[in-house]
C-alpha cells in the first residue's frame, strides 16, 4: 500500500497548493517577507481573525517555541497537559530555547485538567518558584480529541481570572474545526486565546505555520525575536504563498474534512472486523487494539506507529488525501492476516 497511516506528516502536498507554488515561482521578489505574496497571505488571515498579527515560519516546533518566547515574561513557567506536543514530542526546545519551565499536569483524554491546574497559581506568591504565566493547549489534542468550545471557553476565562496568557497549538485546528462546525475565531480569540500557532503542514502544505497573534502588543519586536529563534525564511514568498490558496479557496476545510471522514470510516471498518477503537474518534487520529502477530505484517504492508506496545495499542492517522479504496485495501489485508486467529 503506497500511501501511509502512520501521520499526516507523511502525505505530499495538495495539488492546487503545489500548482501555486510553481505558479509564483516567476521571477525575483523581495526576501524575507518583504514581497506582495506574504502581504497577501497576512490579508487572508485577517478575513478569519479581524485586525491581527500573523507571521509565517517553517514548522510546528518552530512555531510553539517562537509563540511561547514572545509570550514569556520574568522568571516565567508554562502549564499544559502532559500529553502536550511541546512537552512530550518537541525534544526539550521550548524549555531550552525560552529558559522556560514547563509544568505538566494530568490529562483526561489528553485534555488540560483544569483542577490540577490550579495548584499552580500558589507559585505566583513564592519567590522559590517560577510564576506560571502561560496557559497552553493543544487543538486537536495528542490523543485525537478535540476540546469543546465550553472547555476553551473555561480555559481562557481562567487565565485571563489569573493574569495567565493563553497559547494553543493548532497544529490540526483545521480537524477541530471542522469537528466542532466552528470557524476558527470562533475557537480562539472569541474564547479568550492570546497566541495561536495556525497549522498548515499536516493538512497539505509542503511547510508553514501561522503564528497569529490576538493579543497585539505580544508581537513587539516579533521580528527580530523570529530570527534570533532561526524562523526567518529568506524565501518567504514559497512559505506564505501557499496559505493564499489554502485559507481563500477553503482548502484548509476540505482537506480536513476529508481527513475526518476517512477516520470514522476507517473506524467503522476496523469495528466491523472485530477490531476494538480505544477512543471516540473525533478528528483524523484512531487508537485501536490489533491481534499482536498481525501488527509487523500489516506495518509491512501500511506503515503506522505502534502507541503502546504492552496493551497491542496502534495510532492510526488519515490525511487529507486518504481515500475509500485506500481504506478498504487496508482492511483487505487486515481481513486476510486475521483469518482463522
Amino acid at each position: 500500500m503506497k500511501k501511509s497511516l502512520a501521520s499526516d506528516n507523511c502525505s505530499g502536498v495538495h495539488p492546487k497548493i503545489l500548482e501555486y507554488i510553481v505558479e509564483i515561482n516567476n521571477g525575483h521578489c523581495p526576501a524575507y517577507g518583504e514581497d506582495s505574496y506574504t502581504s497577501q497571505a497576512v490579508e487572508e488571515v485577517k478575513n478569519y481573525f479581524g485586525d491581527v498579527k500573523a507571521y509565517f515560519v517553517y514548522n510546528g516546533t518552530g512555531a510553539n517555541v517562537l509563540a511561547l518566547d514572545a509570550m514569556k515574561g520574568k522568571a516565567s513557567s508554562v502549564i499544559c497537559a502532559d500529553t502536550a506536543h511541546i512537552f512530550s514530542d518537541e525534544t526539550g526546545a521550548p524549555s531550552k530555547i525560552t529558559g522556560m519551565q514547563l509544568f505538566p499536569v494530568q490529562n483526561i483524554n489528553g485534555k488540560l485538567d483544569l483542577e490540577a491546574v490550579k495548584k499552580y497559581v500558589s507559585y505566583k506568591n513564592s519567590f522559590h518558584k517560577p510564576n506560571p504565566s502561560i496557559i497552553s493547549i493543544s487543538q486537536t489534542t495528542e490523543t485525537g480529541t478535540v476540546y469543546s468550545l465550553e472547555e476553551i471557553k473555561e480555559i481562557g476565562k481562567f487565565a485571563k481570572e489569573n493574569g495567565m496568557l493563553f497559547h494553543m497549538d493548532g497544529a490540526r485546528i483545521s480537524n477541530a474545526a471542522v469537528s466542532l462546525g466552528c470557524s476558527f475565531k470562533e475557537m480562539t480569540s472569541d474564547l479568550g486565546v492570546d497566541v495561536l500557532c495556525l497549522g498548515g503542514t499536516k493538512n497539505g502544505l509542503m511547510m508553514g505555520e501561522v503564528i497569529v497573534f490576538f493579543n497585539e502588543e505580544l508581537a513587539e519586536n516579533f521580528l527580530k525575536l523570529r530570527k534570533q529563534d532561526l524562523q526567518l525564511n529568506s524565501k518567504m514568498r514559497f512559505l506564505s504563498a501557499q496559505f493564499i490558496p489554502y485559507l481563500r479557496n477553503n482548502i484548509w476545510y476540505e482537506s480536513a474534512k476529508n481527513a475526518n471522514d476517512m477516520a470514522k470510516y476507517l473506524s467503522e471498518e476496523l469495528k466491523k472486523n472485530g477490531i476494538v477503537i480505544v477512543n471516540k474518534v473525533e478528528a483524523n487520529t484512531i487508537f485501536a487494539i490489533l491481534p499482536k502477530q498481525i501488527i509487523k505484517p500489516l506495518q509491512e504492508f501500511c506503515h503506522f506507529h505502534v502507541w503502546d506496545e504492552d496493551k497491542n495499542e496502534v495510532r492510526f492517522v488519515t490525511s487529507f488525501d486518504i481515500e475509500k479504496n485506500d481504506i478498504d485495501l487496508f482492511i483487505s489485508k487486515l481481513k486476510s492476516l486475521t483469518e482463522g486467529i
